[in-house]
């Protein structure tokens, strides 16, 4: 495959850079918050988003006859990663996870209501999967969604049970949430539906993470969800979270931080000097620096890899091909190598940088103003979410590799 952008390519990478150089703003960037953490949670975060919404770009990738621009996902790549290597709000759940899953399985309805919202970023989502028993392995949830029919006459499903880790639930209005429809079959027991967060019955309790990031745990007690928000076909929600998680492998742990905290920790070596010897001619530091360069390396290029992948994927949908598969091997091999390298690169600049890089981030006489403490902490989290690295090579290993599931 050919590595370099094409010149179409470059004119839209330059256009979103003057984009964003036009909209800098503290409140919107902020480089020491990285992947996952770089969500839609401010006012300003959000009125920024709606900008780019109405220059078309986040739906770029979407399919003309609802509202995008038909686009490959290679534009959809530069954008994601021209906005997370400033430390910028990132597309990946409202436009990729559930945008891309409507358009897919969605019914009429929920197309119409949710996708002109999602363009114009006028919505935002949470993501329910995980549960104190059910984390890295989806197909373990448990909140329990009984048939019902309400009051009102209106059929559907009683949601009782629990969710945790989710981000995004102490400021969005959606829950694409997952539940056990068939406690008897595993993996084809799952629904996803979406459910209001002002819905009575729903709380909602905040736990802080070590990388200074809220998630929440989420209670539904007695929460009735119509059949008009299930998406897709009932007990087949774990085939359509398969799909979505290989995007959301993909799209939250983009290159750019990674790449930036690098140059960071580079330009670092360059000029300091321990017991009056400059860093730079200490042969380990040296072949330290000179591994995560070639690391980083070969992570972009596994990046640009699975979007190749993924156009592939979008070419026979779009001509009407049957038994097309999402590149699943290749979101994880990207995902576990990516973010693996992430921690290897923040322990590297924790030990470079001495006992000051202990001293918290934006502390201005730190190493590296701190950068190497917050990202310390902040990459364990990035090993987890997502799917877990040990998850990840589970996946390599039986779809990539053949082997089987008990080895």
């Amino acid at each position: 495959m050919d590595f370099e952008f094409t010149g179409e390519q470059k004119a839209f990478a330059a256009e979103v850079t003057e984009f964003l150089d036009a909209n800098d703003d503290p409140e919107v960037f902020d480089v020491s918050r990285e992947n996952m953490a770089q969500i839609v949670d401010t006012p300003k975060r959000r009125a920024f988003m709606k900008k780019l919404g109405r220059k078309g770009w986040l739906g770029i990738t979407w399919p003309t006859e609802y509202g995008g621009s038909d686009g490959e996902g290679v534009y959809e790549y530069i954008l994601n990663e021209q906005l997370a290597s400033r430390g910028g709000p990132q597309i990946g759940k409202g436009v990729g996870i559930i945008g891309k899953t409507l358009i897919a399985h969605g019914s009429d309805r929920l197309k119409q209501e949710f996708l002109p919202q999602i363009l114009e970023n006028d919505v935002e989502f949470a993501v329910g999967y995980s549960e104190p028993d059910a984390g890295s392995d989806a197909a373990a949830m448990r909140l329990k969604a009984e048939r019902v029919t309400s009051d009102a006459g209106e059929d559907g499903w009683l949601l009782n049970g629990q969710k945790t880790w989710t981000t995004s639930a102490h400021f969005a209005e959606w829950y694409w949430v997952g539940a056990r429809t068939d406690p008897d079959n595993k993996h084809m027991g799952i629904t996803l539906m979406l459910v209001p967060l002002d819905q009575e019955g729903i709380s909602i309790t905040a736990i802080h993470t070590m990388g200074d990031e809220r998630t929440n745990e989420v209670w539904f007690d007695d929460v009735f969800v119509s059949d008009d928000y299930v998406v897709g076909q009932v007990n087949y929600g774990f085939r359509y979270i398969s799909q979505a998680l290989d995007l959301e492998r993909f799209t939250l742990f983009t290159m750019s931080p990674i790449l930036q905290r690098l140059e960071v920790l580079t330009d670092y070596v360059r000029t300091a000097e321990r017991d009056g010897e400059p860093l730079r001619d200490d042969p380990r530091i040296r072949s330290k620096l000179a591994q995560l360069h070639t690391d980083a390396e070969v992570a972009r290029v596994m990046g640009l890899k699975f979007v190749a992948e993924a156009v592939k994927v979008e070419d026979s949908v779009r001509a009407g091909k049957e038994g097309y598969q999402p590149p699943t091997v290749e979101a994880s091999e990207y995902k576990l190598f990516a973010t693996e390298l992430s921690r290897r690169l923040a322990d590297a600049a924790m030990d470079i940088s001495g006992p000051g890089s202990q001293l918290r981030i934006k502390t201005h006489d730190a190493p590296m103003e701190g950068r190497s403490e917050s990202t310390y902490r902040y990459t364990v989290i990035d090993t987890i979410g997502g799917g877990s690295s040990e998850i990840q090579k589970n996946i390599i290993a039986r779809r990539g590799l053949g082997l089987p599931k008990n080895f």
